[in-house]
């Protein structure tokens, strides 16, 4: 019983952070004007309320409806029940590893209820100068479960290069 209660207590944050996602989504599209940025550390950082159909970095913006369509709702609830069946059944996961799937999760279920619920968009608000790295002035905007998933692909990638501790349960 242990080890299950083990298993599935990080799963607490991928609910936390849909939950949490949700809620600033839901603050944002109440308080900030729609296209308008609203300068939070001078230009550097700003909030600007967007709804964008595509998925990460604007992929898929040239496709047609189908093909955003199984770009945008598809692919990202294949990929997260692959994860959630490698997160239940792994039995070499870590017990950071799990709670970074975990936070994962969250990320892409947080992006994908925008998906269900607003008419195949999600909502963005965070807008970061990015001073021409990379040829781009500002980095593509963004929101919390945007940031969830990079900052979870990110340490889940670099646990599973240089981890070596004893698996969890």
């Amino acid at each position: 019983m242990r080890d299950v209660k083990a298993k599935l207590l990080p799963l607490v944050l991928t609910a936390g952070v849909i939950a949490v996602d949700q809620l600033v989504k839901w603050i944002v599209t109440r308080t900030l004007p729609y296209g308008r940025p609203v300068e939070v550390i001078g230009d550097f950082l700003r909030l600007v309320y967007v709804q964008n159909p595509n998925i990460g970095f604007s992929i898929g913006r040239s496709l047609g409806g189908g093909g955003r369509f199984v770009l945008a709702r598809l692919l990202p609830l294949i990929v997260s029940g692959i994860l959630l069946v490698y997160y239940l059944v792994g039995k070499d996961i870590t017990r950071f590893q799990r709670w970074v799937l975990a936070a994962v999760l969250g990320g892409g279920l947080g992006n994908y209820v925008d998906r269900i619920f607003r008419q195949g968009e999600v909502v963005d608000f965070i807008d970061v100068k990015f001073y021409g790295i990379l040829g781009m002035q500002r980095w593509p905007t963004f929101n919390l479960a945007d940031s969830t998933l990079v900052v979870g692909g990110i340490l889940l990638l670099g646990s599973f290069l240089f981890t070596r501790e004893k698996k969890s349960p």
